[in-house]
């Protein structure tokens, strides 16, 4: 078999399909923020790279934020397209944050490209774990850096006498008469395909199913989901033994 034929396995064609997503993902926003103030009845909203880059009401946003005494982090490496305040915190890994990607996905070349079917699915169980791993880790960071802003408000902020709180990385917060929503962005939803591409390929590594096989085994696999799904429901609306009332009624004499 041919090393381009061999590419077409399900197995090896969609860690490739992935780490193609996954530099895609790098030039989109990773996350949106959305906020609403009295002050702005429209709104505003904010998207974020995994490099240092803002997009979207960037000074509104952070006149905002600085209302509060909530600043935009600092990060260091790269000159960033906003004012940095001095009491701003230090988040120098966003600078290298593209990094993570760009080597999650040549991980995902060098699995497709295994000369053997041991070494390949060796390497889709060590590539499923160490991406969940870098994500989870990632997110865990990143969690961990909003905590540290959202605590580290300026005291001198026109607003005072605010507590500490911590914006989630998804998820609604409100502070003071401010409402905000953070979400995924392009980026993010294509590096959450690009994972599921990354389990798909493990569920598929002992088959030598091709690409073009594909249909046939996702129409069996929701055939099968859906049998298993009405056999659960009849059996939750199927009608008690009648050993079981039988056990009531003695159960009503004692």
């Amino acid at each position: 078999m041919s090393r381009l034929t061999r590419l077409t396995e399900l197995r090896r064609a969609l860690p490739l399909a992935a780490a193609a997503l996954l530099l895609v993902a790098i030039a989109l926003p990773m996350w949106r923020i959305t906020l609403e103030a009295p002050q702005y009845p429209d709104g505003l909203f904010v998207e974020l790279y995994a490099y240092p880059r803002l997009e979207g009401d960037v000074a509104e946003t952070q006149g905002l934020n600085r209302y509060v005494g909530f600043y935009y982090p600092d990060p260091v490496y790269l000159d960033p397209n906003y004012d940095v305040h001095p009491k701003a915190i230090e988040v120098p890994e966003w600078s290298v944050g593209p990094l993570a990607f760009v080597a999650v996905a040549a991980t995902g070349v060098f699995v497709a490209l295994a000369p053997t079917v041991r070494k390949l699915k060796l390497g889709l169980t060590c590539q499923l774990a160490g991406t969940i791993a870098v994500f989870v880790a990632m997110f865990a960071l990143i969690q961990y850096r909003l905590y540290q802003a959202g605590h580290a408000l300026d005291p001198d902020a026109p607003m005072r006498g605010i507590d500490g709180f911590t914006p989630p990385l998804l998820g609604t917060y409100e502070i003071a008469n401010i409402s905000g929503l953070a979400w995924f962005g392009p980026g993010g939803y294509l590096a959450l395909v690009a994972i599921a591409l990354l389990v798909a390929a493990y569920s598929v590594r002992d088959s030598t199913a091709t690409v073009g096989d594909a249909p046939a085994i996702v129409s069996d696999r929701l055939e099968r989901t859906r049998t298993w799904i009405r056999n659960r429901r009849d059996r939750s609306d199927a009608p008690r033994p009648a050993a079981d009332d039988a056990d009531a009624e003695v159960s009503r004499d004692d």
